[in-house]
């Protein structure tokens, strides 16, 4: 018996002829399968991760991308990644001071020196950090991931058009973030009251940032999550990457939308692809 394989993954075309002489149909398979996974091992671009915004979700980052690639891959394939953590002091400290130069100039850094590690795809490990996304992708001249317009295209394949959105009060009430929403269309609503943005914001910097998830911050973002989808929202955005750490789609009536793991499969999908564009 003779076998004739076309495997074509990207632009890459391999012909190979097998003997099967003494060989069963397992035997083929298993073959078949390795020689799958190899070369769509060698094909995977390097994810170059900005991470430390904070730590607690830099480890869901590196979790999922892995649990991605090898969702796609299988065997013993997982991902080719580098991860740059920054100080998240400094990040925080020039935000609170809307000194946004040098918020670009911080994860701008960190992205230069993945790339000169050998990243092939920057991502930011961060809703907020995508305030100054362009202008570090121009920077340092690499595709760029990002994690609004990765969190649009969840959204509309649910068919929803009006979501709710939960992040840091940057993300919540500057337009870098809701821009990119209602280009497509989407309408947005955030937290009503001072009180609700200030207990976000205020859990994401003395809690979930440092890892520290408690029952009645729980219960406080389940009541404010109640509040917005009593007001029409069909669907909730966790758009602070901490925020998925102590909210899941099991708490929650409608679709939520978990910007962490969103953000890692359009990274993967590209790091997969023969593409060269970005998710900008």
């Amino acid at each position: 018996m003779r076998i004739l394989m076309n495997l074509k993954i990207g632009t890459l075309v391999v012909l190979h002829k097998w003997d099967g002489i003494g060989q069963n149909n397992a035997t083929v398979e298993r073959f078949i399968c390795a020689l799958l996974g190899i070369l769509k091992s060698k094909q995977m671009k390097k994810i170059g991760l900005v991470g430390g915004t904070s730590w607690a979700s830099t480890i869901d980052y590196y979790k999922f991308i892995n649990q991605e690639t090898n969702k796609r891959l299988g065997n013993l394939n997982f991902a080719e990644c580098i991860i740059y953590s920054v100080n998240f002091e400094r990040f925080r400290k020039y935000n609170a001071a809307h000194d946004w130069n040098a918020t670009f100039e911080l994860l701008a850094d960190a992205a230069h020196r993945l790339k000169d590690a050998g990243a092939d795809v920057i991502m930011l490990g961060a809703n907020t950090a995508h305030i100054v996304a362009e202008r570090v992708s121009n920077s340092v001249g690499l595709p760029l991931i990002d994690i609004r317009v990765a969190t649009v295209n969840a959204i509309k394949k649910q068919g929803l058009k009006r979501v709710a959105l939960l992040g840091t009060v940057y993300t919540m009430e500057l337009d870098f973030y809701k821009s990119k929403l209602a280009q497509e269309g989407l309408e947005v609503s955030i937290p009503q009251t001072k009180d609700e943005i200030k207990f976000i914001e205020k859990s994401l910097a003395q809690e979930l940032s440092k890892g520290i998830v408690l029952p009645e911050t729980k219960l406080e973002y389940l009541a404010i999550i109640n509040r917005l989808i009593e007001q029409g929202a069909e669907g909730v955005i966790l758009g602070c990457t901490e925020i998925p750490l102590i909210i899941s789609q099991n708490d929650v009536p409608v679709p939520v939308f978990n910007t962490t793991l969103i953000h890692v499969q359009a990274a993967v999908e590209y790091a997969l692809s023969d593409r060269e564009s970005t998710f900008e």
